[in-house]
């Protein structure tokens, strides 16, 4: 899945900040909606739960 998009900085730093346990657990999908998408699908806030903040 190529994306034509540039990686926001903060995404990329975030997914950089990651452990990577968590990083390997991720599809290469996971990894370019993580990076590109506006919508995450449920699976991944699934797998990415205790990093989120919640409003």
């Amino acid at each position: 899945m190529k994306n034509e998009k540039k990686i926001d900085k903060e995404r990329q730093l975030s997914f950089d900040s990651l452990p990577p346990s968590i990083r390997e657990t991720m599809t290469e999908e996971e990894k370019q909606l993580f990076l590109y998408a506006d919508e995450w699908p449920e699976s991944l806030f699934d797998k990415l739960e205790e990093f989120i903040i919640k409003d």
